[in-house]
């Protein structure tokens, strides 16, 4: 059912619910649609894997798997599965620090930069028409609100 169905549909009541809990339902039913979506469209791998890869790829230098976790926020174990999964898959490697034995750090692998480019033209197809309409404006105010939610978030 399409969310302005919903919204729409006489038996849900909305009365006394606050905008900021429905907007924060509707993010999490987002997430959960899109990632269904993902998984179904990329294939090989899932959107959790694919998402860790455009999160190194944001990345100046070859992240450690704690870096990677902050950015992709989420905690250092569940991180770690994600890429030794798609380290047996062939899409990453995981190598020790050279300077710091301790730490590792995490490398794309040419597989992994091959199915990259092979998808690039149709995630940008589906990213062109999932925007569809959202002006740059509507994008950038998006893009404030989730930042400031996240601020408000790691204060309390």
């Amino acid at each position: 059912m399409h969310i302005q169905q919903v919204i729409n549909n006489p038996n849900v009541n909305f009365t006394g619910i606050e905008s900021s809990y429905f907007l924060l339902g509707l993010l999490s039913a987002f997430d959960n649609r899109f990632q269904a979506f993902a998984d179904k469209t990329l294939g090989e791998i899932s959107w959790k894997q694919f998402f860790a890869i455009i999160c190194i790829n944001l990345c100046q230098e070859q992240p450690t798997i704690k870096e990677l976790a902050e950015i992709m926020g989420s905690s250092h174990q569940n991180v770690k599965q994600i890429l030794l999964k798609l380290e047996k898959k062939g899409f990453v490697d995981i190598a020790i620090d050279q300077a710091d034995k301790r730490k590792q750090r995490v490398f794309l692998t040419e597989k992994c930069r091959a199915f990259c480019e092979g998808n690039n033209e149709h995630s940008m197809k589906i990213m062109t028409a999932m925007f569809d309409g959202l002006s740059e404006e509507q994008i950038k105010v998006t893009i404030q609100t989730i930042i400031k939610m996240e601020d408000n978030l790691k204060s309390i």
